[in-house]
């Protein structure tokens, strides 16, 4: 028998007190790491700060909302120890369900399309949940396609639950009590900008709750994908899972960004390299492109305090955005240029 009083509030480790045991994986959710980058920028009159959300227990950001979500289903009698969990996932939001499923006895069915990085299933599958995957677009887009499938089977299946990370506003809640809350009390408010990347849009519509409710003067900068529709954009093709939409989530209506920067799946191969090679780090797709929207823009953040948020680690890329091979073939470009356009500045005009 599920009960509420089962979770366990994340403890914040922001201030470097004295470390604590965590009660089960769970609570281990949350109080992420915030690392200075010293080295990624072309110029040292930026200050820059990385939030690794892969250093979540399940690897990224995702673990968050999963857990909220799941929580408050628990706490409202939406969800009991029969339920089955049926969620539509690029990867990681299936892993942080697939978790905190497991730990609480429930079964899972992750829907995915062939884009799913193979370790992200893997990773599923080993902590027990199951993978429908989807073959076919429609009308070209495999969100279309996995909600659909989803639609079928929340039909088919007895007492099951949806928890729809597009449409729960349990998902910005998340960041907006976690994410957003240890990157501002660990630098006591003063944060010019943030940037995030976006695709259900749940992490960074969180943190600018938060900003606003505080009063902050933060510029919140959505990074999203060349070829996604989110704020206006044009539907395209994207090989970059977790960055961008086919389709606009019900989160997204309505929602106004004054700050978007849109990059290129090249631009994230690009930032996920540099990161590597310039701060030994290895990084998600969508962190790449986060990190290298902000130096493209450099020249204008002179004197600033930037906070990115990378969402994932580069671990579960590696046979995608760090194999040469894969660039050449899905990007057209050839490993020597991408070393030379990994090392390069940018432009100072």
């Amino acid at each position: 028998m599920i009960t509420a009083n089962a979770f366990h509030a994340p403890v914040n480790c922001a201030s470097h007190t004295r470390p604590t045991v965590a009660k089960g994986i769970l609570e281990a959710i949350g109080s992420t790491p915030l690392v200075q980058l010293t080295r990624f920028l072309d110029r040292n009159d930026v200050t820059l700060y990385a939030k690794l959300e892969s250093q979540n227990p399940g690897g990224s950001a995702k673990d968050r909302p999963a857990l909220q979500m799941l929580r408050e289903a628990i706490e409202s009698g939406k969800v009991n120890s029969d339920t089955t969990i049926v969620e539509s996932s690029s990867g990681n939001m299936g892993i942080g369900l697939a978790q905190a499923c497991r730990y609480y006895g429930l079964r899972f069915v992750c829907v995915v399309d062939p884009r799913a990085q193979a370790q992200n299933l893997a990773i599923i599958k080993a902590l027990g949940s199951e993978i429908e995957q989807v073959t076919t677009p429609i009308e070209g887009d495999f969100l279309a396609a996995r909600l659909a499938r989803v639609d079928e089977l929340l039909e088919q299946l007895p007492n099951s639950y949806w928890p729809n990370q597009y449409a729960n506003t349990e998902n910005p809640k998340a960041h907006e009590l976690g994410t957003i809350r240890e990157i501002d009390e660990t630098l006591d408010g003063t944060l010019d900008y943030l940037f995030v990347a976006t695709s259900s849009t749940g992490t960074i519509q969180g943190c600018r709750n938060y900003l606003r409710a505080r009063g902050r003067n933060t510029q919140v900068v959505a990074v999203d994908a060349t070829g996604s529709v989110l704020f206006g954009g044009t539907s395209g093709r994207r090989m970059i899972p977790g960055l961008g939409a086919g389709r606009e989530p019900a989160l997204a209506r309505h929602k106004f960004f004054k700050h978007v920067h849109r990059v290129t799946d090249l631009d994230c191969v690009i930032g996920c390299r540099r990161a590597a090679t310039k701060e030994a780090m290895l990084i998600g797709g969508s962190a790449g492109g986060v990190l290298e929207a902000i130096r493209s823009a450099q020249n204008t953040l002179l004197g600033k305090t930037c906070v990115a948020i990378l969402h994932d680690s580069g671990a579960r890329y590696l046979d995608t955005v760090f194999n040469d091979q894969w660039v050449q073939q899905e990007l057209g470009i050839s490993p020597d240029d991408l070393e030379q356009m990994t090392t390069s500045n940018v432009s100072s005009s």
